[in-house]
């Protein structure tokens, strides 16, 4: 099933084809088609299904436009440049950081303009950031203050967020309706995403420039 657009314009359906290497699969619970991102992926939609992460200091923006229902999410972890302060992040930055960190938003975002929406219509529920990492720095923290800095600077709502602590979590979200469901990681999974994050990080580096459920 489409999202009904409820803007009083013509709107062009999500390009699909981009998102060709996204892991889709049908969950008889929820009855719709789950769209599972990895770290350093995005994935918009204009059809009625979810999308699903695991996050541990990563940090998932979900945006999606109310009326229409079209929306997405991404995961990024921003890389250590080294200069990057944990709630000191520049938009402008030239470091991997922020140039990573706004790959990540810009791609989302412009997926989601394709189809003929605005920028400043978006809204945003931000999500992950945990400190979870076995180091000093809390990349979590960086993470978080970045995407509300650069979501900021591009006029686009946080309505809802669920980040920072010391835990990792599970997201699964709906842009037909907005909703986000949350459920914080068990300590089995805690250290499965920590291992994931350690080499995910590590890769960023080497390249060029089971708790409730809470809705929000």
């Amino acid at each position: 099933m489409s999202a009904m657009p409820q803007t009083g314009r013509r709107l062009r359906p999500v390009h699909s084809d981009q998102f060709a290497h996204i892991r889709r699969m049908f969950d008889n619970k929820l009855g719709a088609t789950v769209a599972k991102i990895l770290p350093g992926e995005f994935y918009a939609t204009s059809e009625d299904e979810y999308i699903s992460t695991t996050l541990g200091s990563c940090v998932s923006a979900c945006l999606w436009h109310p009326a229409s229902g079209i929306g997405g999410m991404n995961h990024f972890m921003l890389p250590d440049g080294g200069s990057q302060q944990p709630g000191a992040p520049a938009i402008g930055d030239a470091n991997d950081a922020a140039r990573y960190g706004s790959f990540a938003m810009e791609h989302l975002i412009n997926a989601i303009l394709a189809t003929g929406l605005r920028r400043e219509e978006l809204v945003a529920k931000i999500v992950g950031g945990g400190h979870v990492l076995p180091i000093s720095t809390d990349i979590g923290a960086s993470n978080i203050a970045f995407v509300r800095a650069y979501l900021d600077n591009e006029g686009i709502a946080i309505v809802g967020e669920n980040v920072g602590g010391n835990f990792g979590r599970q997201v699964r979200f709906h842009p037909l309706t907005g909703r986000a469901q949350v459920r914080p990681l068990a300590p089995t999974g805690q250290r499965s995403i920590v291992d994931e994050e350690v080499a995910y990080q590590r890769s960023l580096t080497q390249q060029p420039a089971a708790g409730d459920i809470e809705l929000f």
